[in-house]
């Protein structure tokens, strides 16, 4: 089936009016996923490609079932508009929204932990279970989500925004098609890591195995050996880890994502990926060759 995204789920757009609230609600829509209302604070009685707008979420709540909330508002109002949500018992929040202050990402995470409920994010592209729904501007256009999305076995984690497409289009061209296709979001810290999803992934019948985007910077990648260990993930699991080039830069460089530092000569990419292979997770060395590498799992 797919893990967080299927065709019960009702999605409110949380920052609605704005210019890529207003894109991602129309290409939400035109995939079909049920968008019943939007909110922007002083923007009640207007509407969105049809779609109403609240002024509260209470508000939209009286009026209309929800169950999952996408977050698309300036990064100061992030913290808000997710303890807006949770306090009104949405289970499920996808945060578009990047560069939010690390105070702020870790009061979400707290809040979402208190709630039992799931946070996606920040700086989320989205995520997309194909002929099923889709949460945020992931996949592009229409005519480039039929291209790169074919429902299928396999579940896609990607940490960069960028790449989860790329690395839908790598397993489309393997002849196989996806599950629930994810961006994590490359923020130093998010809500739900690897080990998360792959924990949901496990408990899917219908996806057979998973494939994972992971970069320089952070441990949520080490993390993912230990789950592997431990049984907790059974799968076939086929890993891509960019970024080696870094390991020949300066210390305290960045690169990209807010995340994709090595500090204390922890997050290097030769390190994930020996930890990883000794887990039993397949590397790909080259990204490209992720698909092939999950076929032959299979």
């Amino acid at each position: 089936m797919a893990i967080l995204l299927n065709k019960d789920t009702k999605v409110l757009v949380q920052g609605i009016t704005g210019s890529t609230g207003v894109m991602a609600t129309e290409l939400m829509l035109k995939y079909g996923t049920k968008v019943p209302a939007g909110v922007t604070p002083g923007k009640g009685g207007q509407s969105v490609h049809g779609v109403p707008v609240y002024n509260s979420v209470k508000e939209a709540k009286e009026k209309h079932e929800i169950n999952a909330s996408f977050i698309v508002v300036p990064p100061l109002f992030a913290k808000a508009a997710v303890f807006e949500a949770l306090d009104n018992n949405i289970p499920f929040v996808l945060v578009f929204t990047e560069n939010v202050p690390l105070h702020d990402a870790a009061a979400m995470i707290a809040k979402a932990r208190e709630k039992n409920a799931v946070l996606v994010g920040p700086a989320s592209v989205g995520m997309l279970s194909p002929e099923l729904g889709r949460i945020g501007p992931i996949g592009g256009l229409p005519d480039m989500v039929e291209r790169i999305y074919k429902k299928g076995p396999i579940g896609i984690i990607s940490k960069s925004g960028g790449m989860t497409n790329e690395t839908a289009w790598v397993i489309r061209q393997a002849g196989l098609g996806q599950s629930t296709v994810i961006g994590m979001g490359g923020e130093i810290l998010v809500g739900s890591v690897y080990v998360d999803l792959l924990r949901m992934f496990e408990k899917d019948k219908d996806t057979k195995a998973v494939v994972i985007f992971g970069e320089i910077g952070g441990t949520y990648e080490d993390q993912i050996a230990e789950v592997l260990k431990n049984k907790e993930f059974t799968k076939p699991l086929g890993v891509f880890i960019g970024g080696k080039f870094a390991e020949k830069m300066p210390t305290g460089v960045q690169f990209g994502h807010a995340g994709a530092i090595i500090e204390r000569g922890k997050g290097k990419p030769s390190e994930k990926i020996d930890k990883l292979r000794k887990a039993g997770a397949l590397i790909a060395e080259r990204h490209h060759e992720l698909g092939q590498v999950i076929k032959d799992a299979l």
